[in-house]
């Protein structure tokens, strides 16, 4: 077994809370999905959300979506001129038998457009 991260992103179509308690779990739940793993194999997740996002906290998201037993972490992107707006990234630490070249990452809705090479 092996500790891999898993990056993944979103963008979210307004700061809202509702839209941050929908999308966060969904990407979470994704993210697992695709690297047929289980909540007891994540080990912890940091988030950052670009500074237009200030009406809720992505880890408080994933929390009301039953993840309260692993440690997470918020953070503000760097505010680069003409950055995808509206985005909360994650990077995910696992313990997986995967390689590196095995791992899914997920980028969702417009933030596909910030890795192309890895979104489906």
């Amino acid at each position: 077994m092996s500790v891999r991260a898993i990056r993944g992103a979103v963008q979210l179509t307004s700061d809202s809370e509702e839209e941050m308690k929908s999308e966060v779990p969904a990407l979470l739940a994704e993210m697992l999905e695709r690297n047929a793993l289980i909540e007891a194999d994540v080990i912890s997740a940091l988030f950052t959300v670009t500074p237009d996002l200030t009406s809720s906290f992505p880890a408080a998201a994933a929390r009301s979506a039953g993840w309260t037993d692993i440690p997470l972490m918020c953070a503000v992107e760097i505010a680069v001129p003409g950055a995808l707006a509206r985005t909360v990234r994650v990077l995910m630490h696992v313990e997986t038998g995967k390689n590196r070249a095995e791992i899914a990452h997920i980028y969702r809705g417009g933030a596909q457009i910030l890795r192309p090479d890895l979104s489906s």
